[in-house]
């Protein structure tokens, strides 16, 4: 990993994204390959951890349903992987990353979501934090 492209992006010395050809092969055999991303995000403290499927039409913006909890964003880390499309993650500080179809990512508390494309991604994170930022975009969706 000494030579990693532009499809890894650092955060405070953190791998959060990196494209599929980028994690290192671990195991590659006939018939099978395994890579493995080590250190990739920290769940220390988190309870239980819900695996979650997201749909996002090309256009969709959370930012506005995030307001009123902590910093007007998303409170909740994530990791996942991007199937198909492209989204902008922007953090808390004003930093931006977009990540695309084949991406692992790894996104910390205090961020906000676009899709770019229509976008399918896996995501897991941990189930009471998240639920409760689901919970806050409801009750803004049914006013």
């Amino acid at each position: 990993m000494t030579a990693l492209c532009e499809q890894v992006t650092l955060f405070k010395g953190i791998i959060m994204r990196i494209a599929k050809e980028d994690v290192p092969v671990r195991i590659d055999v006939p018939g099978a390959t395994a890579r493995q991303l080590l250190n990739f995000g920290d769940a220390t403290g988190y309870g239980k951890i819900s695996g979650e499927y997201f749909s996002l039409a090309e256009g969709t913006d959370i930012t506005e349903l995030l307001k009123g909890l902590e910093g007007d964003l998303c409170q909740c880390p994530h990791w996942g992987y991007i199937i198909s499309g492209r989204v902008t993650v922007i953090y808390a500080d004003g930093s931006k990353e977009t990540p695309g179809g084949n991406d692992l990512f790894y996104w910390p508390a205090g961020h906000t979501v676009r899709a770019e494309r229509d976008t399918e991604m896996v995501l897991f994170s941990p189930q009471h934090e998240h639920s409760q930022v689901i919970e806050h975009i409801l009750t803004k969706v049914n006013g």
